[in-house]
């Protein structure tokens, strides 16, 4: 593929037709710079995001977003709605970190409130919340308590203890996804989450202090509490070894009964069944443990990082409220408009956010860069109400290991005055600023065309990461 197949609908829309492929059932479209649409054929997911047109009961066009680069089967950055009376549903189009996710707590203090006591804070931080490849916690649930959490989620663990009721109030799907059924999920799985609840893993996954740098929509910060220079702390994780087992099971059962079904796709990673079948109903149900489980990790991390700030700052740091938690990989029951009519579609949103109109979105960039606090717009409905989730890789992990230096990349955020808590330096040019895409650019085009719009850009003071 090139640039000259696509069509320019206007400055950040561009659209392969249907009749590129003679395998498309729809339109394929992307937001994105000119820039970022040359940049985008350096790998593969051009041609993923093509190949998510041919997914039986895919309406109106398969979407990319502007972080879009090459995954497993489906680009990350994809969206791909389908008819949920007569279409699939694809693990693949979820991918294997289920509910990856995004949690922000708000302080009242401001950084010069902070300050003396960041490095304490960090530490403590890092102290309470476990993190790095495979690390779980002391504190490990039975297969009892498992069932629990993977049916009740983040709920059941603010009846134990481990939060407030607010926060099940300002969490997506209350912290508990319908329909989940804790028996469709095999015991490797619920074995390799059982002390995982509370940790952050590694890879791109983090916690930052962080600061409010700029409000761009004043009226909306103020709402939810937004202010210059406030110091938030931005959880990113998912559903850890559990959402990867998870899913690993389901492809591999999509992948057997695909000929059962008689489904032809130009890529087996994109393996699906009908929506409505029993293979699809089940992965439906186990999908709904991995989302709730991954919403339990965020809210036990929330638990200890409360604890944390507790220890280091006492009663003068107030309370670490829950602003919002949103997850950018998920499968869920929507009503959308199509051709006039309200229909009921399976939503495959993979590194891609739910933007409901008034509702927060939070966007982080790559390790020591900008994140962002964004809301949903009426005129997002052309996305499915979808917008980015985060920069977008424009280099491997392997590229970013063999060409950038660890300790350099940790030694230059030092120099910017970000600290850097990290037990391991193994993967942290994988995380490299020079890894991703420039995130004010990303955010510029989801702002600019009207898919969701910017309310505040956060910066870090200290980062917290696995490895």
């Amino acid at each position: 593929m090139q640039k000259s197949d696509f069509v320019k609908l206007s400055e950040y829309l561009w659209e392969v037709p249907r009749s590129f492929r003679g395998d498309m059932r729809v339109a394929a479209r992307l937001y994105a710079s000119e820039k970022m649409l040359e940049h985008a054929f350096r790998d593969e997911s051009i041609e993923q995001l093509v190949n998510l047109t041919t997914l039986p009961g895919i309406q109106k066009y398969s979407i990319g977003m502007p972080d879009l680069h090459e995954g497993y089967g489906s680009p990350i950055g994809g969206v791909a709605a389908i008819d949920a009376a007569t279409g699939i549903i694809s693990p693949g189009m979820v991918g294997y970190d289920q509910n990856c996710g995004m949690r922000l707590l708000t302080s009242q203090l401001t950084t010069d409130d902070i300050r003396p006591k960041l490095d304490a804070l960090a530490t403590e931080i890092q102290k309470e919340v476990p993190s790095g490849l495979g690390r779980g916690r002391q504190l490990k649930f039975d297969i009892h308590e498992m069932d629990k959490i993977l049916e009740e989620g983040s709920q059941h663990l603010v009846q134990k203890g481990y939060g407030e009721p607010e926060d099940i109030e300002n969490c997506e799907e209350h912290g508990q996804m319908a329909g989940a059924d804790a028996s469709l999920v095999s015991e490797h799985a619920k074995r390799r989450g059982s002390d995982q609840a509370g940790t952050l893993g590694s890879g791109n996954h983090f916690l930052e202090i962080q600061k409010v740098e700029q409000i761009f929509d004043e009226e909306t910060a103020r709402q939810f509490g937004l202010f210059q220079n406030q110091v938030v702390i931005m959880a990113h994780t998912g559903s850890r070894g559990l959402g990867h087992q998870n899913a690993t099971d389901y492809i591999r059962l999509m992948q057997g009964a695909m000929i059962k079904y008689g489904i032809d796709l130009p890529d087996r990673e994109l393996a699906c069944v009908p929506f409505q079948s029993e293979e699809g109903q089940k992965y439906f149900g186990a999908l709904a443990c991995g989302l709730n489980f991954a919403w339990a990790n965020r809210q036990m991390i929330s638990h200890f990082v409360r604890k944390a700030w507790d220890s280091i700052l006492g009663t003068a740091g107030g309370k670490l409220s829950m602003l919002y938690d949103i997850a950018h990989n998920t499968a869920k029951l929507e009503e959308h408009e199509v051709g006039g009519k309200q229909i009921k579609l399976i939503v495959h949103r993979k590194g891609s956010t739910r933007a409901f109109p008034g509702q927060l979105v939070f966007i982080p960039g790559s390790m020591g860069t900008a994140s962002y606090v964004l809301v949903g717009v009426e005129s997002g409905k052309d996305t499915f109400y979808s917008t980015c989730h985060g920069a977008g890789r424009v280099m491997s992990r392997a590229a970013a290991i063999r060409n950038l230096s660890a300790p350099d990349i940790v030694r230059d955020l030092k120099e910017k005055g970000i600290i850097v808590k990290c037990w391991s330096l193994r993967g942290i040019a994988e995380e490299a600023p020079q890894a991703y895409k420039n995130i004010d650019e990303v955010i510029d085009v989801v702002h600019n065309a009207g898919i969701s719009k910017k309310v505040a850009r956060l910066v870090p003071l200290a980062v917290v990461k696995g490895e």
